[in-house]
């Protein structure tokens, strides 16, 4: 059981970790560029552990955007409950 698990657990890390970095925003990812972290995984239990500590930063906000209006729902919008 013991040499399995010296399979499992890296198996597993290299697929979670592969899975979190193309489900990562490209905003969100820090020191390299996306495409360069997909071969830093690559490394065996070192590159899977680099990408979770340092590779991805855990903001639970997206960038703003600098231009255009604020998107509202309708039941904020006044010109359309005159509307109504």
């Amino acid at each position: 059981m013991g040499k399995a698990l010296l399979i499992v657990v890296p198996l597993v890390l290299l697929v979670y970790a592969f899975f979190d970095l193309y489900a990562t925003p490209r905003y969100n990812v820090q020191h390299l560029p996306k495409p360069l972290w997909f071969a830093v995984v690559l490394v065996p239990v070192a590159g899977p552990l680099l990408w979770l500590l340092i590779g991805s930063a855990r903001s639970s906000t997206p960038p703003t955007r600098s231009s255009g209006p604020d998107v509202v729902g309708p039941d904020d919008d006044p010109d359309f409950l005159r509307g109504l």
